[in-house]
């Protein structure tokens, strides 16, 4: 069925996931929305957030404490303002969410509160062990509701729209339905979420390439701390199975950590053991594998969760249950064959606490933007609160030209290829699509040191090249803003979404790698072997805009 849609919006919204949904109720009610998903509205990685949302409502906790705990987690270089914001607006946040209709877990009248590692009290709140599910459905089904939101579901947005005097954000190109059309709008909020289907082991669903951090850098935006990847330490790991998720909550709640000989090794490594920040746990796991002999992508550790009342496990992890024993594993009965995975970016487009970029006209919320409040590793179930308290910032948009364009005729420039040659492009990216991931694993992964990186920088732009010389790229990176375009070509949207994809995954490659090269010691999630350190010198954010790298003073 072919929906139309506007050439012009007043705020486009690119990503459908808890920071997209909540930034779109939250934009004033008179401004019309188009709120872009390359898939459907209901799959993001915030669906697949199990933990919770992390707030100090208790009466024995409070912000202050939340904030000392995310800036210890942070290791030196977490923006003290953002923090104070993010854990301040972290009650009255919860609250909006409730009266929305999220349903989380209470004991009795009150809301249940569970520990995660690095959190000094109960302060995660949770929906059993599904909470992003419970939010985004909840947030999916208010956004279907507004009048003035209109979703565009399998579109693809493509590049930023920039005005060629002022250089400020006027729209994006969007690859919907078979053509590349050009949507205007006074402002453009990217919330496309994180980037881990740049590892081959990664925690994040397939939407995960990093489409907006690659978009904004082609257009001059500044990024931040790009090098700083958490490594998930408990992915369940089967041949076979996707690396799901079991949540940091079934550690906080008792469960163990334990090799082969079944002992509980992590204390080996820090004394928190299974609940010391997760980079610790995550190399702890990776060095102790680094004794066995058996294949890197197979190996595991093991986590038992019998330690905790089966009651308990029931009432708390029904999911985690449910897929585990799809996979062949009770938990009741046998520990969890568990691995690290990538599983969240720290760093991407660097946004104030009004979500405004360098570039004028364009805002980043949730995993794609850089507000300053993770550091070098992100706490625990901070992630989802950001996505709502730096959504429910956008209520204070104001657009400075809310005048609309007259629309002119667009001509409509023709894509055609034989089939053997396009049989052959797709070839090629679905080649490079499986070869990027491992790359980046091996040389960017838990452990990093200079010449793999190098080697590993050299080979990408070497790919860049190739990508960028297929005849499908050269007629896409040739449209002017004037122009749109309709490609008529076989399996043409599953097709595109591959070449975009693929040509954002080498791009956030190329910016990991290298800024994980630029950084010469060991901090958070970027753990150098050659510089296992952590240096004083290097208490500086990593900036990068365009090819320019330069070191940055921490905002106290």
């Amino acid at each position: 069925m072919v929906i139309d849609i506007p050439s012009q919006f007043d705020v486009i919204v690119v990503g459908a996931g808890a920071a997209g949904l909540y930034t779109a109720l939250c934009i004033p009610a008179e401004l019309q929305v188009g709120l872009i998903t390359k898939e459907t509205v209901s799959l993001s990685a915030s669906d697949w957030a199990q933990g919770g949302i992390a707030a100090a409502i208790a009466p024995q906790d409070s912000p202050s404490l939340h904030i000392e705990d995310t800036i210890h987690a942070g290791v030196g270089l977490c923006d003290a303002k953002a923090v104070e914001f993010l854990a301040k607006q972290a009650p009255s946040c919860i609250q909006s969410l409730v009266k929305l209709g999220v349903a989380f877990d209470r004991h009795g009248s009150q809301l249940a509160l569970t520990l995660e590692a690095a959190h000094s009290r109960h302060r995660v709140l949770h929906a059993a062990d599904t909470t992003g599910r419970e939010v985004i459905t909840t947030l999916t089904a208010q956004v279907l509701r507004r009048q003035n939101i209109q979703v565009i579901q399998q579109a693809l947005a493509l590049s930023l729209w920039l005005e060629p005097e002022k250089q400020c954000c006027q729209g994006i190109s969007l690859f919907y339905q078979g053509q590349v059309r050009w949507i205007r709008a006074n402002a453009v909020v990217l919330a496309t979420g994180g980037g881990g289907q740049v590892f081959a082991q990664s925690t994040n669903p397939a939407v995960s390439t990093g489409d907006g951090v690659a978009m904004a850098w082609r257009a001059g935006a500044i990024l931040r701390d790009l090098e700083f990847v958490q490594f998930h330490p408990t992915a369940l790991t089967k041949p076979g199975a996707d690396r799901f998720l079991i949540s940091e909550a079934v550690r906080g709640e008792g469960a163990h950590l334990v090799d082969d000989e079944g002992r509980r090794f992590t204390f080996d490594y820090h004394p928190a053991g299974e609940l010391a920040p997760r980079d610790v746990v995550s190399r702890a796991i990776f060095m102790h594998l680094q004794h066995t002999c058996v294949d890197p992508a197979t190996a595991h550790v093991w986590l038992d969760m019998r330690p905790i009342p089966a009651e308990k496990i029931r009432h708390r992890f029904p999911n985690i249950i449910q897929v585990c024993q799809h996979w062949g594993v009770d938990v009741f009965s046998q520990p969890i064959p568990v691995a690290p995975a990538a599983h969240y970016w720290m760093g991407g487009i660097v946004s104030d606490l009004m979500n405004q970029t360098n570039i004028p006209g364009l805002y980043a919320v949730g995993e794609t933007a850089s507000t300053g409040v993770h550091g070098a590793n992100r706490l625990a179930s901070n992630s989802l609160l950001e996505c709502i308290v730096f959504g429910a910032q956008m209520a204070y948009l104001q657009i400075k030209d809310a005048s609309t364009q007259a629309d002119l005729p667009v001509p409509v420039q023709e894509f055609r290829a034989d089939v053997d040659e396009w049989q052959n492009q797709q070839e090629h990216l679905e080649l490079l699509r499986q070869k990027i991931p491992r790359l980046v694993w091996q040389s960017a992964g838990i452990c990093r040191e200079q010449s793999g990186l190098e080697g590993a920088i050299a080979t990408i732009e070497s790919w860049q090249q190739d990508f960028a010389g297929l005849p499908v790229s050269q007629f896409l990176l040739s449209l002017r803003p004037t122009e749109s375009a309709r490609l008529d070509l076989p399996n043409v949207e599953r097709q595109l979404r591959l070449w975009a994809e693929t040509r954002n995954l080498l791009d956030v490659a190329y910016l990991i790698l290298k800024s994980a090269a630029f950084r010469t010691e060991s901090r958070g999630g970027h753990y150098r072997l050659d510089y296992p350190q952590l240096d004083p010198n290097w208490q500086v954010h990593t900036l990068v805009q365009q090819t320019n790298w330069w070191k940055s003073p921490i905002v106290d």
